[in-house]
Formats: structure tokens, sequence, C-alpha cells
């Protein structure tokens, strides 16, 4: 049995459902989906649908575009935790593990539980001293503006900060009552600054994460934590821990002769460390 990843599949792009439909079976296997599956309700079911019959069991996390509420949604469309419970709900429905299920333990190791996260971002990310405010103008001063600034909203909590604090308490007392067991960290953003690489729009960090998170890795003895958003692949280690970075992108970002089964990434049993001489990242092109 392995477990793989693969996320941002936007399959509102119809070259992107194409190589979906096109991946093979995988029946004694596990898929994490590390969010932005698309940005409507249909998208996820298309999904689960298409995915869910070639592989034993699919984990979902959602990431920003799952959370958009979009005009063409109408004036009853749902909006921030309204939204995000019913995609949860739709997840239950078709059997895929989430963050609001009772977290797993990975079928060929008892001591290692399988852990989706749903934590969004505060705004941290940006310079030091910068108030969630100024970071976006900071962004702005190079004119970069994140869609979720419209679409993303934070309901009944004031701002995404604020919804993202509450994710980070509840999460926290989840993974602190694991008490001794190893896991696999699933969080459509990553967990650490460091390993947000924007080359071409770098101020588009303040949406990229948390610095809450920086240590979670060792906090809650991470043996891989999984994340996309950045479309910039990669394998990191730190403090001797597994970063992966699963992403497969707009069209652009993939190339279509190799497909998403040469972008399907296996986590468990995963590669060994690399030697201490290694410091950069593995690129998954």
């Amino acid at each position: 049995m392995r477990l793989f990843a693969l996320s941002d599949l936007h399959v509102n792009h119809a070259v992107n459902r194409e190589t979906l439909q096109a991946l093979p079976a995988h029946p004694h296997d596990w898929l994490v989906l590390a969010g932005d599956l698309g940005e409507k309700e249909d998208h996820l079911r298309w999904v689960f649908e298409t995915l869910g019959p070639k592989w034993e069991r699919l984990v979902w996390v959602p990431g920003n575009h799952e959370l958009y509420t979009v005009p063409s949604d109408g004036p009853d469309g749902l909006r921030g935790v309204a939204r995000y419970e019913a995609l949860c709900a739709l997840a239950d429905r078709y059997g895929v593990l989430h963050p609001e299920a009772p977290y797993e333990t990975w079928p060929d190791d008892d001591g290692l539980v399988i852990c989706p996260l749903f934590l969004l971002y505060d705004y941290s990310f940006a310079p030091d001293g910068l108030s969630p405010r100024e970071a976006v103008k900071w962004a702005a001063a190079s004119r970069i503006m994140a869609s979720d600034e419209t679409y993303l909203h934070p309901d009944p909590y004031p701002t995404r900060e604020d919804w993202c604090r509450a994710r980070l308490a509840a999460t926290e007392a989840r993974l602190a009552a694991l008490k001794g067991k190893r896991t696999v960290l699933i969080n459509h953003w990553p967990l650490r600054l460091d390993l947000v690489r924007l080359f071409r729009i770098p101020r588009f960090a303040p949406w990229c994460g948390t610095r809450a998170t920086h240590d979670w890795h060792v906090r809650f003895d991470a043996e891989v934590v999984i994340s996309g958003h950045l479309h910039m692949r990669a394998t990191d280690w730190r403090d001797g821990r597994r970063f992966e970075e699963v992403s497969l992108g707009y069209p652009r970002h993939w190339r279509t002769e190799v497909g998403a089964t040469g972008y399907l990434r296996e986590i468990l049993p995963g590669p060994a460390a690399p030697e201490l001489r290694h410091a950069g990242p593995v690129w998954h092109r």
C-alpha cells in the first residue's frame, strides 16, 4: 500500500480534467488531494466521482479556490464557514477523509496518523512588523492582489486572519491529543515561510500561510508534511522531516506530454532522508 498526493487540480480547465481522467487505477493505494480542486461544489463532486473509484481512499483538504463565493453563485451562495462545512458534508457523502473527520491511522503503520488540516493564512508571511492591511498594501505596491480579497469571505468571522486563528487553536488541540503518534500533516498552504518560493511574484507571500505553524513539523512529529498552493513542486527537508509541495497547477504550469501521472508524488513509503551535504530542494518539473 502506498500514499500518493496531488493538489491544485483546477478542473475548471478542460485539459486538467482530461489528464485526470487518464490517471491509471491504484485500487490498493490512497490519494491525498491537497486543495484547489476547483471553485464550485460541482468541481469537487466531479473529482470525487472521477478519482474515487480508482483509489482505495481519497483524502481532501480545502484550498482558497474551493472557498470562493463567486458572482455566479447568486445572492444565496454560501460564504465562509457555511461554505466550508457544506464541502466537508459533500466529502462525507463520497467517503472522503477531510479536516473535520476523525484522523485515521495509516493501515500499514499503526503509529502513523493521517492528519488533513485546514488552517488558512494570517498575512504574517509578509515582512516583519506589517499588519494584515499593511501587508496587502505592500503587495499592491508591486501590482499583486489575491483574488481571495474579493471572493474568499470569512463569515461569520470579521476577517480571514480571525478565521485562521480559530482554525489554528482548534487544530493544535486535536494534534496535541495524539500524544506520541507520528503524523502526516496535510494542509493546502505551506507551514513554513522558508518554503515559499515565488520567484516571479514574491509579494504574493502574505496569502501563503502563517508563521504560527513554523515548528509544527517538530511539535507534532511529522514524518511528512504535504502542501500545495505555490504551483512550485519540490521536496525539502527540515529538521530531518520531509516537506512535499505537490501541485499540478494551471495548464501553463505542467507539461501535457507528462500528464498528471507524471506529477503524482509518492508520499509513503517515499524517499529516504538525503545526506547532510545536500541542503537544497529537489525540484519536480
